[in-house]
């Protein structure tokens, strides 16, 4: 029989504790978490939206963006996180950057222009809005870099990190499944083994006296 055993453990409980640790608070980490967040959310806002005219875009923006809500989790704890960031929250907004990229880049092809092809937008728009044929291929850019690329790759890293973190827990019954197995082998493998030993020996101390009486 296993240390885990003897201890009310069985091998499933241990998985899952070593799978998910408890979490331990560190005011070094906390500390430097709330001097470092503003910077970062501030030069990722920078990169996104500084995306069409200079380094950057919206797939780094994005990703230093996902990193601010990383560095509170792993500070402030990921079950905390998770309950002020609901999966809700960061599947929306992965699927309105989707939604705002196909839309931009699809609408288009309808009005029978090519593929992100932001000039097709003039002949409709150009008077209401008052913008000439080339600031549509601006704004279309950064439309597409911010409203689109940039919330894909923020919600789907913070998707992917909250997925990694939650680690593999058992199916519903599979705790209580092992707990029978693991019983049901003890009991096959141990009581029956004394019991069936202490049969054969009272058996044969029964046959000893009846030849001695002879």
């Amino acid at each position: 029989m296993s240390s885990d055993r003897l201890n009310g453990e069985t091998p499933s409980d241990t998985r899952v504790a070593r799978q998910r640790p408890l979490y331990s608070e560190s005011q070094v980490i906390m500390t430097t978490v709330k001097a470092v967040i503003p910077f970062v959310l501030t030069y990722g806002l920078f990169i996104t939206f500084h995306g069409t005219s200079s380094p950057g875009g919206g797939f780094q923006g994005g990703a230093l963006i996902a990193s601010v809500v990383l560095m509170i989790a792993f500070a402030f704890g990921i079950e905390s996180t998770r309950t002020w960031l609901s999966n809700t929250l960061v599947v929306l907004l992965a699927t309105l950057g989707v939604a705002i990229f196909a839309g931009i880049a699809l609408v288009p092809m309808a009005l029978g222009a090519n593929f992100l092809d932001y000039t097709a937008y003039y002949p409709v728009l150009g008077d209401t809005l008052g913008l000439k044929e080339y600031e549509f291929v601006k704004y279309g850019m950064e439309a597409v870099e911010i409203g689109g690329i940039a919330f894909i790759v923020s919600g789907v890293l913070m998707g992917l990190f909250f997925a990694l973190a939650a680690g593999m827990t058992p199916p519903s019954g599979t705790d209580d499944t092992d707990t029978a197995a693991d019983t049901g082998a003890d009991t096959a493998s141990d009581p029956s083994g004394d019991t069936a030993g202490d049969d054969s020996e009272t058996a044969g101390d029964t046959t000893t006296e009846a030849g001695e009486n002879e």
